[in-house]
C-alpha cells in the first residue's frame, strides 16, 4: 500500500484494539463490523453523514466525471497484488471503489470534486485478539481540498471516527468477543 500511495499524504489514523475474535479473522470480518458500525453511529454523526451528502448534492461535488476514472489508481497495481487480490480491482463498494482486497488488508478509493480519497483497513492478530489499522489518504484534487480538510477535520477527529470506532468495537464484541481461538476441554 505505501509504494502504491507514496505520493499521496496520511490525513488521518487509526489503531483499534478489538478483544477476541479467535482464530483465522480477515478483513471481510472487520469490514463487516465496520458497516455494522456507521449504521449504528449515534444520531450526530449519521446527521453529519447526511449533511455532507446534501450538500455535495446541491453543489454537485459527488456527481462522477468520466476523466475521473481516468485518475484511478487501479493502474498502479503490480501484477503480483492484482493476481492476490480477492476481487477485481475498481469493485464498486458504496461511494467507493476497492483497489484491492487481501485477507488482512484492503483499499478503497473514492474520488468527487473536494478529494481523491484512499481508505486503508487492515487487521493483525495479538495476544488479545486482534488490532486493526485504519487509514486516510488525501490527495488534493484543487486548492479547495485543504480547505474542506480542514474546516471537516475536528469534525472527522472529534466525533465521526471515535463514534464508528466505539459502534464498531462494540460490533466486534457481539459477534466475535467471545471467541478467543483457544479450545477447551471438559
Amino acid at each position: 500500500m505505501h509504494a502504491l500511495l507514496h505520493d499521496v499524504p496520511l490525513e488521518d489514523a487509526w489503531a483499534v484494539s478489538l478483544s477476541g475474535g479467535g482464530a483465522g479473522r480477515t478483513v471481510q470480518d472487520l469490514r463487516a463490523v465496520m458497516v455494522a458500525g456507521r449504521a449504528a453511529a449515534p444520531a450526530v454523526v449519521q446527521g453529519l453523514f447526511w449533511l455532507r451528502g446534501r450538500i455535495g448534492d446541491l453543489l454537485g461535488w459527488d456527481h462522477q466525471r468520466p476523466a475521473w476514472n481516468a485518475q484511478s489508481y487501479a493502474d498502479r497495481l503490480s501484477a503480483a497484488d492484482r493476481a492476490r487480490s480477492l476481487i477485481t480491482p475498481g469493485t464498486p463498494d458504496g461511494s467507493f471503489r476497492l483497489l484491492y482486497r487481501f485477507e488482512d488488508e484492503q483499499l478503497s478509493e473514492l474520488r468527487n470534486a473536494t478529494v481523491h480519497a484512499f481508505a486503508s483497513l487492515s487487521i493483525r492478530p495479538t495476544p488479545e485478539g486482534y488490532l486493526a489499522y485504519l487509514g486516510v489518504f488525501v490527495r488534493p484534487v484543487h486548492g479547495f481540498t485543504r480547505l474542506y480538510m480542514g474546516a471537516i477535520a475536528p469534525f472527522r477527529r472529534l466525533v465521526v471516527y471515535p463514534a464508528i470506532i466505539r459502534t464498531m468495537q462494540s460490533a466486534w464484541a457481539e459477534r466475535y468477543g467471545r471467541e478467543s481461538g483457544i479450545e477447551s476441554r471438559l
